[in-house]
């Protein structure tokens, strides 16, 4: 038999390589959570400006203008996402594979849908809920192919996520996941981004989702660095989805200076802000951020994605109670608000995460995880 190139051994745990630092990763996570939420909150206009009374950026004069760069913290996600899922993914069946990413997804995004429709339905509050069927559909996560109203509007990240996963099972996991693989799944994942873009086929815009996907390769790229050491064809899979992915960024941020617009970026910050996003991420694949070992940073990266499904529109109930209501300043209003929708993603991890989770996975994987133990594979 032809014994494996060093490159096809993963790094011992407990080495530099390790997966200690992977709570630097949920620091990471936490950072980008809260850069949406600065975003959302005093970054842009529209529906939150009738939370404050006011444009947010009369609200966070000196500020706003910075906080409209926070939406780059999606694509720092997706970078995450694109690292973490590989990992998870590596050496996985599929079925635990699906059970493992359906369990982690749905449980609190079916609290958040509940929470969110109940809450604009009361009378006092000023948002209208979605149609009831619409509301039925959401619970899929499929309501924007199918055309429905979404009830959180931040869920077409997560219409991004599940085309990741689609992608990533049916030519990795499934197949089974090696070096070899996984490089040519990004390399035909990048020419499908270019070929996609340039064709204008919808049909393959929807399926390979050009905008999105060079930094969930990057992610990938970053993993195999963390995963099997340095190696020019690594880094070349992060530098390209780096500089394609900087292009998708900037074209669909940058506008020219315009009083038209709630806020100007400038495309040099822009791409400073993804390059540090992804600088942060090669640290923590890397090992450079070893010490970063404590274990708040478990907690604060278990209510990333909790948070980042309420934080919106239950902010903007909030962010009117305290400010209109109350009479509570800008500033204050907005550390509170961020506060309290982390209090409520905690609850939400406790009494929803860490209850349904683990029976929602076992369940999913029950036959597989039986048939494994019948032919000797577990």
């Amino acid at each position: 038999m032809r014994r494996k190139a060093p490159l096809e051994r993963p790094a011992p745990l407990g080495e530099p390589h390790g997966g200690s630092r992977l709570r630097a990763l949920d620091a990471l996570r936490i950072i980008a959570a809260l850069m949406v939420a600065l975003y959302h909150y005093g970054g842009r206009d529209g529906d939150v400006s009738r939370a404050w009374g006011a444009s947010p950026r009369h609200e966070f004069p000196t500020l706003s203008g910075a906080f409209a760069y926070g939406c780059l913290g999606v694509e720092i996600f997706f970078v995450i996402s694109g690292f973490v899922i590989c990992m998870s993914g590596w050496g996985r069946p599929l079925r635990s594979f699906f059970a493992s990413r359906a369990a982690r997804l749905y449980p609190a995004y079916w609290a958040a849908i509940v929470l969110v429709t109940v809450a604009f339905a009361l009378p006092w509050v000023a948002y209208k809920t979605v149609s009831f069927s619409d509301a039925l559909v959401n619970l899929t996560m499929l309501q924007q192919p199918v055309g429905a109203q979404r009830v959180l509007g931040v869920c077409w990240t997560l219409w991004a996520e599940l085309r990741f996963y689609a992608l990533f099972a049916l030519f990795v996991v499934l197949p089974g996941a090696t070096r070899h693989r996984v490089v040519l799944f990004c390399a035909v994942w990048t020419l499908a981004t270019v070929v996609t873009t340039a064709s204008h086929v919808e049909f393959l815009r929807v399926v390979v989702m050009p905008e999105y996907s060079s930094y969930f390769i990057g992610g990938i790229g970053l993993y195999l660095l963390h995963r099997f050491g340095h190696d020019l064809l690594h880094w070349g899979i992060v530098a390209v989805s780096f500089l394609v992915g900087q292009h998708y960024a900037v074209a669909g941020l940058w506008h020219p200076p315009s009083p038209h617009y709630f806020s100007y970026r400038s495309p040099y910050v822009i791409v400073a802000v993804l390059a540090l996003g992804y600088a942060a991420v090669a640290a923590v694949a890397l090992g450079r951020f070893c010490w970063a070992n404590w274990r708040w940073l478990t907690v604060a990266g278990a209510l990333t994605y909790p948070f980042y499904l309420v934080h919106e529109h239950l902010g903007w109930v909030v962010i009117g109670a305290l400010h209109r209501s109350l009479g509570i300043p800008s500033y204050a209003t907005l550390g509170l608000t961020v506060a309290l929708m982390l209090g409520l993603a905690w609850l939400l991890h406790r009494c929803v995460e860490q209850r349904l989770t683990p029976v929602l996975r076992r369940s999913l994987d029950a036959g597989g995880t039986a048939r494994g133990s019948s032919d000797g594979r577990r």
